[in-house]
Formats: C-alpha cells, sequence, structure tokens
C-alpha cells in the first residue's frame, strides 16, 4: 500500500487532529522571533457592542481566542463553594441537540480545542480552531456558551469525578496548605473558599446552581476578549456576535467587599504524616494599580522571584541545602492583594527555614538591594519579556488579562520600560511598604518542630 492510499484510510479525527499539530508548531515558530513591541493590537466594537483586541497573524491558518467574565470564584453562592469550577467541567457535556458523547466527537472530528477554567475573580475560556473549519467550530462554542444541556447522567459522572479528586487531595499537603491559608488569611471572605470547593459543597450543588451562575455571570458587559490569528475584524467581528450576542447585556454579580488581611504576623501549623514539611509565608501586597507595583515586582525577583538568582534561593538553598527550591510573588486580586512565597524542607530544619525567610525578608525591607542587583533584575525582567509572546495562546491570554487588570492596549509598549524606569529610591520606597519589617503570616503543613501561635 502506496503513502497516499495508508492517509486516506486515516479516520477524519487523526486527519484533523494531525493538521492542528502541524498549525500550531508553524504558529509557534512564526510567533518566536515576535518582541512585544511588535504586537499590533487592532481594538474594535462588533455591531452586537462587544469590544474586541485583535492581533492579526496570517501565517498559519490557525485562529486562538482567549475570553474571560468577570466574576469567578468569588460569585459562587455561600455554603457552595466551586460552583464556578463544576461549570467549568460542564461547558463541553453536550450543548444544543448534542449530548456529551456527540459533542466531544464532533469537538475531535472539527479539530478545536475548547477549555473552561475559574480564577477567584473570573472565568475563564480558551478556543482554538483552524481557519478551514472555522464556522462550524464558533458554532460549536456557540452552542457551549449559550445551550449547555446539563444533562442529569453527565452532571453525575462530572461530579463523581471532581468528589474523587476532592477526596484524594485531603491528604494532599499542598490542598492543605491552601485551604489553612484561605482559613488564617481571608476568614470568611469569598477569597477563603476553596475555588474547587469541598467534599460537602460540591456534594451540595445541583444543576440549578449552575444555571443561575451562567444566568447571572455569563453578560456582554463584563466579557473580554482577545483574539490570535488568521482573521480580519469584520470576520471576527460577526463570529464574536455570533458567539456571544445573545447573552444579557448586563451581569448580575453579587458584590464583594474588600478583604481585611490581618496585619500581625502568625504561625500556624496543620498536623500530616509526611516526610517534609511545605511552608507558605506571606503579608500584605500592593492592588496592580499600586503605584508601587512595578519597583514591587522589580524587588521581588530580586528577593524570591528570581528562581536560581533570588535572594531567597541563595540562602535557603545554595548556602544550607535546606529546600529544593523556594520562591515568592506578588498576588494582587480584585478584592486584596498578597505578597506570598513557599518552600518545602525537612520536618527538623523548617524553624530554622523560616527565620531564614525571615531575616532575608527583614534585610531587604531595611537595606534593599544593591546596585548590581538592580541593574541585572532589570536586565533581565526586560529580555525575558518576549518570552510571553511567542505563541499565540500566550499572546491572547496576554490580551485578556490587560483588559482584566485595565492596563491600555499600549502596555505591552510601555512595560520595559517601566521596568527600566525604576531607580533604587523607588525599590526602596516599595521594600519599606510591601515588606515593612520583615514580619510574615506563616503556614506549615507536615510534621514540624516549630513554635505556633494558633
Amino acid at each position: 500500500m502506496n503513502q497516499s492510499s495508508q492517509v486516506s484510510t486515516m479516520p477524519v479525527r487523526t486527519l484533523s487532529l494531525h493538521a492542528l499539530a502541524l498549525s500550531l508548531l508553524a504558529f509557534v515558530i512564526a510567533l518566536m522571533p515576535r518582541a512585544a513591541s511588535a504586537v499590533e493590537i487592532q481594538r474594535f466594537t462588533t455591531p452586537g457592542g462587544i469590544n474586541v483586541w485583535l492581533v492579526e497573524e496570517n501565517t498559519v491558518p490557525l485562529i486562538t481566542m482567549n475570553f474571560a467574565w468577570r466574576g469567578g470564584a468569588a460569585q459562587d453562592p455561600g455554603g457552595k463553594s466551586g460552583v464556578a469550577s463544576f461549570l467549568t467541567t460542564m461547558m463541553d457535556e453536550g450543548a444544543g441537540d448534542m449530548n456529551s458523547t456527540a459533542y466531544q466527537e464532533r469537538e475531535e472530528a472539527l479539530a478545536m480545542r475548547m477549555s473552561f477554567s475559574a480564577g477567584r475573580d473570573s472565568f475563564f475560556g480558551e478556543f482554538r480552531t483552524l481557519v478551514e473549519t472555522r464556522d462550524e467550530a464558533f458554532e460549536m462554542l456557540r452552542l457551549a456558551v449559550n445551550e449547555p444541556r446539563f444533562d442529569d447522567d453527565a452532571f453525575a459522572r462530572m461530579r463523581e469525578q471532581i468528589l474523587t479528586g476532592l477526596r484524594d487531595s485531603e491528604t494532599d499537603p499542598q490542598t492543605i496548605l491552601g485551604r489553612t491559608w484561605g482559613d488564617a488569611v481571608f476568614g470568611n471572605h469569598p477569597y477563603g473558599r476553596p475555588v474547587a470547593g469541598t467534599v460537602d459543597t460540591v456534594s451540595a450543588i445541583s444543576i440549578d446552581d449552575l444555571r443561575t451562575y451562567r444566568a447571572r455571570n455569563f453578560a456582554r458587559d463584563n466579557l473580554f476578549i482577545g483574539v490570535v490569528g488568521a482573521i480580519d475584524q469584520k470576520t471576527l467581528a460577526g463570529f464574536v456576535d455570533k458567539v456571544f450576542g445573545g447573552l444579557p447585556l448586563s451581569a448580575q454579580l453579587a458584590k464583594i467587599p474588600d478583604a481585611i488581611i490581618p496585619d500581625k504576623p502568625f504561625l500556624r501549623t496543620a498536623e500530616l504524616d509526611v516526610p517534609q514539611t511545605v511552608i507558605q509565608f506571606g503579608r500584605p501586597g500592593l492592588l496592580r494599580d499600586d503605584p508601587d507595583f512595578i519597583p514591587a515586582y522589580v524587588l521581588n525577583y530580586i528577593l524570591g522571584g528570581g528562581s536560581f538568582s533570588s535572594r531567597l534561593y541563595e540562602e535557603v538553598r545554595e548556602k544550607r541545602g535546606l529546600a529544593y527550591s523556594v520562591y515568592s510573588y506578588l498576588y494582587p486580586l480584585d478584592h486584596a492583594a498578597l505578597y506570598v512565597g513557599g518552600l518545602a524542607t525537612r520536618a527538623e530544619r523548617a524553624q530554622e527555614a523560616i527565620d531564614i525567610v525571615r531575616e532575608e525578608i527583614a534585610r531587604m525591607a531595611k537595606d534593599g538591594p544593591t546596585d548590581e542587583e538592580l541593574a541585572s533584575a532589570k536586565a533581565y525582567l526586560k529580555g525575558s519579556y518576549a518570552l510571553r509572546f511567542d505563541t499565540g495562546d500566550k499572546i491572547a491570554s496576554q490580551l485578556v488579562q490587560l483588559q482584566l487588570e485595565d492596563l491600555g492596549y499600549d502596555y505591552f509598549d510601555k512595560r520595559n520600560g517601566m521596568i527600566e524606569a525604576v531607580k533604587m529610591e523607588d525599590i526602596r520606597r516599595a521594600a519599606k511598604r510591601l515588606l515593612d519589617k520583615g514580619d510574615v503570616f506563616v503556614i506549615a503543613v507536615g510534621r514540624p518542630t516549630i513554635k505556633t501561635d494558633g
């Protein structure tokens, strides 16, 4: 049998997936040299009144669309945390006149990709299609967004999968850490609830809860869209209105209060019989629109965000071998902001690791970085920025994030200049605000030999 006859006998699904894989590879190769400043963003409003950001890229016949509704898991009803996360699993479990099996088989035949996820403040969607199958692929997305079936059998199956995962995670150190952290830092605020929910809360979720969440949160006024690929404004506008134009104009979001973050340090443990102790530390942070956010971002790279070059890495791992890795990051939310970090170490050395972390944070708060550290951080952060734009997926995600954070369409062009403009006095001012006297919250899960305060 010759090669052409072999190919002709391959199922449509295999051919389509192969075509998509080749297109994705070509897309990555085409975008690899692209710097942030070369991204030309077209902003327009569809005839249906929906705002869209587009980066037109005709190198390969592929379209990637990311979108988000502001709201997220913070909009879960009281006592039923996990609704938004549950809904993400149901979006392709049947829509329109297709049940779960028929819908997913058609997805595969079209080589389209669609996924959903829930964050604390937003509900995200990702969609990808080949140009040649875009008409039907966009129709499939329209059905998922507007006409999900929520069939009883699919609902029961997905709930059991979620519950199985939650039960399995009840002895997972990171899961316990996250829940203990949420309780200690956020208390009864919606941010204190697990995004995925718990066994008890997910067991209480009904199909009506999913329908109600979708009806209240999926609207046009809280929708943000970013598209990258081989499509022009006019054509894209038609598809966007087709997919999202039937949604309500306004979302019915519950008002979320600003979280009250503890103003005093604490150290608490959760007992778990595991070889290592997992530690998370943090303190109040800076909101994304704070004037000192960029200086704090550079500061964090020097302190704990720089992977193999940070002070925490040097002191905790390289000098003392206390942990395989140690990290820190800024974590701004819509209604709170934290500075967070973590590590894992042997139980008998947990106290030592915590003490070193506190000492380094206090030292940075007091003295700031050296001139060499600042110059090195700025050079790395500017040079590595282009890596965020080497695939269509990454660019589309960035387009949505810029809108969610209200950073402006020209942020790509301005960002490296903002990094370069950070002076030593800016870093020291941000350090005083972000790190204060070095006092941090600490949660440790395992069998640490440390003295706690609660």
